[in-house]
C-alpha cells in the first residue's frame, strides 16, 4: 500500500466512523485532524524505525486531501 492509499483509507475510515453527521466543512477538517493525530501517535512510537518515512509521507498526503 502506498502512502497515498493509506492516507485515503485513514481519511475514509475517520470520515465514516466519526464525522458523517457534521456539516461538510467540519467533516473534512475533523477527519483530517483525526488522521493527523493517528499518524503522530504512530510516529511517536516508532522513532527512527523503518516505517517512519512511510508514516511521514502518509501524514503529508492527509494534509493534501
Amino acid at each position: 500500500m502506498t502512502p497515498q492509499e493509506k492516507a485515503q483509507q485513514l481519511y475514509n475510515d475517520a470520515y465514516m466512523r466519526w464525522c458523517h453527521e457534521l456539516s461538510h466543512d467540519k467533516n473534512v477538517l475533523t477527519a483530517k485532524n483525526i488522521c493527523i493525530y493517528i499518524c503522530n501517535e504512530v510516529l511517536g512510537y516508532m522513532g527512527a524505525d523503518r516505517g517512519y518515512e512511510f508514516w511521514t509521507k502518509v501524514k503529508q498526503e492527509i494534509k493534501k486531501l
